[in-house]
């Protein structure tokens, strides 16, 4: 049996997962997937190059990466599964900006050196504290759909 020759979902009355890479889920992926690149290479190459400079600092980075490539993945997936995971990575996206963020404001000499996250993310425009907001209110709307 072929695609084409499936009935469509709505007439078998199968239900199929709702596609979370698309419409506003596409700059989503584009985004998050920047961001996994931006921030693995950062991380990677802090690592390799001055480890014992900041380890907190690119240990985080690296944990950041780590984040965004999940997301990308679960937004690329599609499905209630990867939906509900994303959604709750998200959630710890968020958490992580604002402790990260918070105790850098708070305490500059905890970090030798800059993360993703610190300072709210402003060394990148402050889109690592407006992507996972943006990213749970997608999240939660794909539920209805």
């Amino acid at each position: 049996m072929t695609d084409t020759d499936r009935a469509p979902a709505a007439a078998t009355g199968e239900k199929r997962p709702f596609d979370l890479g698309t419409g506003p889920g596409r700059v989503l992926v584009w985004f998050y997937g920047v961001f996994t690149v931006a921030a693995a290479s950062r991380s990677i190459v802090q690592i390799i190059l001055d480890f014992g400079r900041a380890p907190l600092a690119y240990v985080l980075s690296a944990v950041a990466a780590l984040v965004y490539g999940f997301i990308t993945y679960s937004l690329v997936r599609g499905g209630e599964k990867a939906r509900k995971s994303a959604l709750v990575c998200c959630a710890a996206e968020l958490l992580g900006v604002l402790v990260v963020g918070t105790w850098t404001m708070v305490e500059p000499s905890a970090f030798a050196d800059a993360t993703v996250w610190s300072d709210f993310g402003m060394g990148y425009l402050f889109i690592p504290v407006i992507l996972p907001i943006t990213g749970m209110m997608w999240l939660r709307s794909a539920k209805k759909a």
